[in-house]
């Protein structure tokens, strides 16, 4: 059996943590936020811990749990703590500039790229090239930066493109004639 099911998952502090049914809702600083868990899972939830537990034996269920135990972990740290996702603008005249809830992205193209960000999800540009958005939902926060990469992702010969701060780009060689 998976060993990641075994461990409690410990609440953290500033972290209220409710379980009704199935439902559990988590409340922190950052807001709150619901995880409807599966029926092939149990939870038993106290003070100062939770605990996932698959109701059979089953391969799936089990890999259930671990799912669901891995969710409710970023949806307590995404309350108490938020995440953020950085990405760098690489290009000659592309930039970024942040007008309330929407992005004006220029990315070579004939027109400006607006992007409205979803609702959870805030940005800040501190420089033209660089955006840093942040939410409390790491799944929505993920889904909009890589709605943001694909306007223009990185090219391998120049490195233009928008790409995550993280991110490698593996660059190749330009033909020889």
């Amino acid at each position: 059996m998976a060993r990641n099911i075994n461990r409690p998952i410990q609440i953290s502090e500033g972290v209220k943590a409710e379980l009704n049914g199935q439902i559990l809702s988590f409340s922190g600083q950052k807001g709150s936020m619901e995880l409807v868990v599966n029926d092939q899972v149990n939870v038993e939830a106290s003070d100062e811990n939770i605990v996932f537990n698959p109701k059979n034996k089953t391969k799936e269920s089990i890999a259930l749990a671990s799912t669901m135990r891995a969710l409710a972990i970023n949806k307590m740290i995404g309350v108490s703590e938020g995440f953020q996702k950085k990405l760098e603008i690489n290009g000659v005249g592309y930039r970024v500039k942040v007008s309330g809830d929407s992005l004006e992205l220029s990315l070579g193209f004939s027109h400006p790229v607006i992007y409205k960000l979803p609702e959870g999800v805030s940005a800040e540009a501190p420089s033209n090239t660089e955006l840093v958005l942040s939410s409390a939902d790491k799944q929505l926060l993920g889904d909009a930066a890589s709605k943001i990469r694909s306007f223009r992702p990185p090219e391998p010969y120049k490195g233009k493109g928008v790409k995550y701060a993280d991110e490698r780009i593996i660059r190749k060689e330009s033909k020889k004639a």
